[in-house]
């Protein structure tokens, strides 16, 4: 509603006590909760980049090699499932204390995850990890919705972005080191003392709102369960699809019938509880719906991109598997300059849409290019292309985000970030899906016409081949198979390509509506009614 009460299609939201925020520089306690949750959203993307490494020596350690694939699905479903949940409980509880709630829950599962025994314990171990991780993510994105509003944000877009690139780059390198020198069990415990002094610092420095108790918000139960199975049952689909079982078989399509049935089920149930975990509301508003789509093919791409760029390089352009996370620095570097571009100039001139449109072209250009890319392409060739994607990504990245958050009402801030994560972190797991079937179809096909039967054993174990296994191969069915990967990252390119496509027609429908917290003319400030305003560190201080 506006503020003449009078319904329009895309409302600028009046301020309020909570949106009421003094522009300028952000006082040092402000600025020591943001370093805060930094650390803890490394905790959250640094995890699976760790683990990832030590894989081959728990595998050595624990066994259980055919269950292998489940330390990671257990941990990403549970994220995925908890996340939409961790948002709502901090609309009712208070983001403060759910907050700190996920990083113990992320921190005992870490633990746990260290003492396991067994395969089965830390598959059951990781899930509670990935239960943590859920209220990580998200509880840093609503934080910094409540502390620093909209228009002042975009100075800090560079800092969230360097933390995806320390922990795309850094991730490998750190496993591989802890696992070499402490062993993999240290892989979860370097998460505790980094925990702990997040724990520290949010619980001395942070200071929120108090969440008004005299009206007791009921939990919807039934509309968490029904979200849980049917995020559950997409995850299990993009995880199984094409590896772990045929698509055309009968345990996918229960999968797909049982997630279809409980997402049907969980709308209805929203639209018939008071205190819905995703209130349908927030979709009506058109920027809000737009940024949840570009979040979705966002994410679509950059997994994709994140899981076929090494890939390339280590079987096509003789790369090393150890410096993986380096492979990707062109893209990263881009993404994170970019990024931090972007917010300086959204703070100093509140305008943003020109950055979806322009980050939507880049990601279509840098996708395209990519596609071209065959076993002849140098490393600097590949590199520039990737330097184009990581710019579009950048223009992307925070900006939906901001813009989704922007949208909605400060009471429906963790609603309104949980689902935007949620739209994301679903599109990765569909894109890592999609492209990746396409991408093994091609390299069987590819091989098959090569090198024939003496291919087939090369192309089941096709994401293991590494420089050194490669160079122990018979010539001509090394140089199949790199022609077989080429054609393979072609055809997942081109298809990442025309779905960046969508994404860049979307943002054509973006609404420029003014962010909240920018400086008002004094005339404007006149007609505005005192109102309480947030202090500098968070606490509500009440005007006269």
């Amino acid at each position: 509603m506006s503020p003449t009460g009078k319904q329009t299609e895309q409302p600028e939201i009046p301020e309020t006590p909570e949106t009421a925020e003094k522009p300028g520089r952000q006082p040092r306690s402000v600025r020591v909760v943001l370093l805060a949750l930094m650390i803890a959203m490394l905790l959250a993307m640094l995890d699976n980049m760790i683990v990832g490494t030590a894989m081959p020596t728990i595998v050595g350690e624990l066994g259980g090699l055919a269950h292998l694939s489940w330390v990671v699905t257990a941990y990403t479903l549970a994220t995925a499932a908890s996340t939409p949940i961790w948002g709502k409980l901090g609309d009712i509880y208070g983001r403060k204390g759910v907050f700190l709630t996920s990083i113990v829950v992320f921190l005992i599962g870490s633990a746990l995850s260290g003492m396991a025994q067994d395969m089965g314990q830390l598959i059951g171990f990781r899930a509670v990890q990935g239960l943590g991780a859920g209220g990580l993510m998200v509880g840093v994105m609503a934080i910094i919705g409540d502390l620093i509003p909209p228009r002042e944000r975009g100075k800090y877009q560079g800092m969230m972005a360097g933390v995806m690139a320390l922990a795309m780059i850094g991730g490998p390198l750190v496993g591989g080191t802890i696992t070499d020198h402490l062993g993999w069990r240290w892989s979860f415990y370097i998460n505790l003392p980094l925990g702990a002094l997040a724990l520290v610092m949010i619980t001395a420095v942070l200071h929120l709102p108090v969440k008004d108790r005299t009206t007791k918000a009921k939990v919807d139960y039934l509309g968490a369960a029904l979200l849980t199975i049917g995020i559950t049952a997409i995850v299990l689909v993009t995880t199984w699809g094409g590896t772990e079982y045929a698509w055309s078989s009968a345990m996918i399509m229960e999968l797909i019938a049982v997630g279809v049935a409980s997402l049907i089920g969980f709308v209805f149930v929203q639209t018939r509880v008071p205190e819905p975990i995703m209130p349908l509301h927030i979709f009506r508003n058109r920027n809000f719906s737009l940024m949840s789509v570009i979040g979705f093919l966002t994410g679509f791409v950059m997994f994709g991109a994140v899981l076929f760029l090494p890939l390339y390089q280590q079987a096509v352009q003789g790369a090393s598997a150890t410096n993986s996370g380096l492979l990707l620095l062109p893209m990263l570097l881009s993404m994170m300059l970019v990024s931090l571009i972007a917010g300086r100039v959204t703070t100093s001139s509140g305008k943003y849409k020109i950055f979806p449109i322009l980050g939507g072209g880049l990601m279509v250009v840098g996708l395209f290019l990519l596609a071209q890319m065959d076993t002849g392409t140098s490393r600097l060739t590949s590199g520039l292309y990737m330097a184009v994607l990581g710019a579009g990504m950048g223009f992307l990245m925070q900006i939906t985000m901001l813009v989704a958050q922007n949208s909605v009402e400060m009471k429906d801030m963790g609603v309104g970030s949980s689902t935007t994560t949620l739209f994301r972190t679903l599109g990765g797991s569909f894109g890592a899906a999609i492209m990746g079937a396409l991408f093994t179809s091609r390299v069987q096909d590819e091989m098959a016409a090569r090198a024939g039967a003496g291919g087939a054993g090369v192309t089941e174990q096709s994401t293991q081949l590494d420089a050194a296994s490669l160079a122990k191969l018979p010539d001509m069915v090394r140089e199949a198979y790199q022609h077989a990967v080429s054609t393979g990252t072609n055809a997942a390119f081109t298809l990442g390509a025309a779905v960046a496509v969508i994404g860049f027609v979307a943002a054509f429908f973006v609404k420029e509506v003014p962010l909240r917290g920018g400086e008002k003319k004094p005339a404007d400030a006149a007609d505005q009614p005192a109102t309480p305003a947030p202090a500098a560190d968070g606490k509500v201080t009440q005007s006269a």
